[in-house]
């Protein structure tokens, strides 16, 4: 029994005890956590609400003191509770026995297993426009995505994880205008080129520059001109293509989306961070659309425009910005020329993840990563269809990863979900949005960013593509190991080049993970990359260290003392007498408050865990995992507890048991962070 079930049996025992002795019925139960253990583990202000009720319903008075020495026997009747104290006026400090509690945490290790009915939450996340490599923007919303899903699947929930590949856009199609135009290449051509590029400037590099040189020439060379109408033709003649299909310009574009899917996957995955399924947009055209669009307009979701500036286009119509131009747009389904807008095939595909349209795809295997996760992906070709493949789709709840400036037209796709599907309604889509990621100055020089004296003085300097001020992810990610690097050189210089690697690897990815989810969603991030990879204040590398320090106390344990403490401290909450009493006198006086502390908030875990799947905000968990991290260094670096000094058996046993117990909450709250554990820092 974890702790949040454990409060909540003590809630029913006085509940129920509530109407049995004084015939009150009570709604809820509130309690506390007092400020300090010594005042108790948990706190029933309860009394005063009965003393209340009671005069209200009988007229008498009762003393809410007295009420609470009644309750006192009930509550001590709980073999979890090792006593219980009245103070004040009536307030019930109830202290656990902690030696029973203890011997029971190992239980709070196992991992929840979802059952196999179990409701499906989607998440999707990432979902970069497969034109070009991906940037630092982008790693937020990959990194809060799987720390999300990680993070529901640590409280048993059933998870499907979808990155979408908008494989028909503008971007793809304006990567297809610069092979096709500019460069005057043929499919042939492109598969030659990419053959032939270095390792160090590889095929999505070399779309990231032709982009850039596209988006010049749509502007006659000057990036501050106004988009040369003429020459936009060629967008619109190629997404006409591509959304058509079985054309040369189709095929095309569909080898860079793929070439350019692979390209971040393997970048995604230097992080930790894979998928279950990547839809491509084509076949939501090519499946889901036609119906899709009957069902919103059966629905009466969406009105064809007689007049007006959207004269000619099935429109959403919405209250809500009415009139502004600067949403119009979003409103817009399909536009009068024909083309669907991101929202109306955002709608399609909302649909068919919440299982509401009759249609489904067919789908093939993408790619198998190192570890064996197959990943798949949708395909148009009933010849490719795999029929071992999982049940993708009907998902309960399906959560979008998109960033906040995207919050209008994620509002409109909720509502488009809500009119065409009454019976899922709104809330079925939950939009998990966040904030930019700007950098330092500092970090925007060792990127290799020139920056002006203007830009110097700034406290950040936010990214431009078309002034250059783009930084892609996997640059980013190599300066963060190269930096991490050093500082392992520096502290094991007589490792392996191998495992000095490695331990870079792991310092690197903590320190992105932990630093891009410490903040709130709602919050910019300003990076820094002294501040990420500080051993010292708020950074993953500094909770990593804390693990690093209770794993290496293990090492040097004679082989099975954590066996024979755990013994001891299961014998102890068995027997009671003398063994239980030595248990509970290392949680006596201020050093055992500060140890008992430090296994409470252990304890904590599930706790957090589900407080972050219930606000969607992976915040929570980090603060949780820094806050951990600080007080078992501040346990660590007491001379009261060094467990290798312990002469004390039962004291080093506890120790041991609790330092275990510690470092195995603490591993698994990084992991779900997505941060491993290294060998040494």
């Amino acid at each position: 029994m974890n702790l949040i079930e454990l409060q909540q049996s003590l809630r029913e025992r006085v509940r129920a005890a509530a109407a049995e002795k004084f015939g009150v019925e009570l709604e809820q139960v509130p309690s506390e956590v007092p400020p300090r253990t010594e005042l108790g583990d948990l706190a029933f202000p309860v009394a005063f609400e009965l003393a209340k009720r009671i005069k209200q319903a009988t007229g008498e008075k009762r003393n809410p003191r007295a009420i609470a020495e009644e309750l006192k026997q009930v509550l001590e009747a709980d073999k979890a509770v090792g006593r219980v104290e009245v103070a004040g006026a009536g307030y019930l400090n109830l202290f656990y026995d902690r030696a029973r509690l203890l011997a029971g945490l190992s239980s709070l290790r196992a991992e929840s297993a979802p059952a196999a009915d179990s409701p499906k939450r989607m998440v999707e996340h990432t979902s970069v426009n497969p034109n070009k490599a991906a940037h630092i923007g982008h790693l937020r919303n990959s990194v809060l995505g799987d720390t999300f899903v990680r993070i529901l699947r640590a409280i048993g929930e059933r998870v499907e994880v979808h990155n979408y590949i908008d494989n028909t856009g503008v971007q793809v199609a304006d990567v297809v205008v610069g092979f096709q135009h500019l460069e005057g290449m043929s499919l042939e051509d492109v598969k030659a080129l990419d053959a032939s590029l270095k390792e160090d400037y590889p095929f999505d590099y070399y779309c990231w520059d032709l982009y850039a040189r596209v988006g010049l020439f749509y502007r006659g060379g000057d990036p501050d001109a106004k988009e040369d109408p003429e020459r936009l033709k060629l967008r619109v003649e190629t997404l006409h293509a591509l959304e058509e299909g079985g054309n040369a310009t189709a095929e095309l574009a569909d080898y860079v989306a793929t070439r350019i899917v692979h390209c971040h996957l393997d970048t995604m995955l230097r992080l930790g961070i894979t998928y279950d399924l990547l839809p491509r947009e084509s076949e939501v055209l090519h499946f889901l659309w036609s119906h899709a669009f009957e069902r919103m307009k059966e629905s009466g979701a969406i009105k064809f425009a007689d007049e007006g500036k959207n004269k000619g286009c099935w429109v959403m119509p919405m209250e809500t910005h009415e009139g502004s131009e600067e949403y119009e747009a979003d409103k817009v389904i399909v536009r009068s020329n024909g083309t669907i807008t991101y929202t109306g095939k955002d709608i399609a595909y909302q649909l068919w993840k919440l299982g509401q349209v009759d249609l489904n795809f067919y789908f093939k295997p993408f790619r198998t990563e190192p570890d064996g996760h197959a990943i798949w992906t949708t395909t148009s070709r009933a010849d490719e269809a795999n029929p071992d493949a999982p049940h993708f789709g009907a998902g309960a709840t399906v959560y979008n990863v998109i960033d906040s400036r995207q919050s209008y037209p994620q509002e409109v796709v909720k509502l488009g979900v809500k009119a065409v599907a009454p019976q899922v309604g709104q809330g079925a889509s939950v939009h998990l949005s966040y904030e930019r990621v700007v950098l330092t100055p500092d970090a925007a020089e060792e990127l290799g960013l020139e920056l002006s004296t203007e830009e110097k003085s700034r406290t950040f300097v936010e990214m431009s593509g078309r002034r250059g001020l783009g930084v892609k992810a996997d640059d980013f990610i190599d300066t963060l190991e190269a930096n991490a690097l050093r500082e392992v050189e520096g502290r094991h210089p007589d490792v392996s080049d191998e495992e000095k690697r490695a331990a870079a690897h792991a310092l690197a990815v903590g320190a992105l993970r932990y630093f891009l989810m410490k903040w709130t969603r709602n919050s910019v991030i300003v990076f820094d990359f002294k501040e990420a990879l500080s051993t010292k204040g708020e950074a993953g590398p500094y909770c990593q260290y804390a693990a690093v320090r209770a794993n290496s106390i293990f090492r040097k344990l004679p082989n099975g003392e954590l066996e024979n403490a755990q013994r001891t401290i299961r014998e102890a909450a068995a027997d009671g007498g003398e063994a239980a009493g030595g248990v509970a006198k290392v949680f006596e006086g201020e050093t055992g408050s500060e140890i008992w502390s430090l296994v409470t908030l252990a304890a904590r875990l599930p706790e957090v865990l589900r407080q972050s799947a219930n606000f969607a905000e992976p915040s929570h968990l980090a603060k949780y995992t820094f806050q951990l991290a600080q007080a078992f260094n501040f346990f660590y670096n007491r001379d009261e507890n060094r467990i290798l000094e312990e002469r004390d058996a039962v004291r080093r046993a506890a120790l041991v048991y609790v330092t275990d117990f510690v470092r195995a909450q603490l591993t698994r709250a990084l992991n779900t962070l997505g941060i491993d554990v290294p060998e040494r820092m």
